[in-house]
């Protein structure tokens, strides 16, 4: 995968220390049609089938924006040019196996999609459509991503 050149610490050294244990990474994945508008890819959740964008938890030391494309791959099957500076973050409530719901933040990566495979590990459980920009963000129902994914431009452009 392409990166951006490096442009700050990993995200959790950005994390308030309760927001640590519940932080996450997403990429955005994007690209531009033939017609020359902005597409956003979502997928479906595994258990409510929401729309969402591709997103997990640290992998240890590895760097916040890889987790990111790493996410992407496995949950979407795309890959592409990752950027290392986040475009921004927003928070959800995740209901955990326990029952419990925990409030985590979630930094968000913008990933310029180069390649899709049709064949990727979570193929079988979720759905992934390309969209405009509006109708990605009035899909999610995360009320602090939608805005961020209207206002998203892409880096350069």
């Amino acid at each position: 995968m392409d990166e951006e050149p490096d442009a700050g610490p990993a995200g959790v050294d950005r994390a308030t220390p309760d927001e640590r244990n519940r932080l996450q990474f997403a990429a955005l994945p994007y690209r531009v049609a033939a017609e020359g508008g902005l597409e956003i890819l979502l997928i479906t959740s595994r258990s409510t089938r929401r729309w969402i964008i591709p997103k997990g938890w640290p992998m240890g030391k590895r760097p916040a924006h890889k987790v990111a494309a790493q996410e992407a791959a496995e949950e979407a099957g795309v890959e592409g040019k990752i950027g290392k500076r986040a475009i921004g973050s927003y928070h959800y409530d995740k209901v955990l196996s326990t029952g419990a719901v925990a409030r985590c933040r979630v930094e968000v990566y913008a990933l310029e999609v180069r390649r899709q495979n049709s064949a990727w590990p979570e193929r079988k459980r979720r759905e992934r459509r390309w969209m405009d920009v509006a109708e990605a963000a009035a899909l999610i129902d995360d009320v602090e991503l939608a805005p961020l994914i209207r206002g998203f431009a892409p880096p350069g452009g």
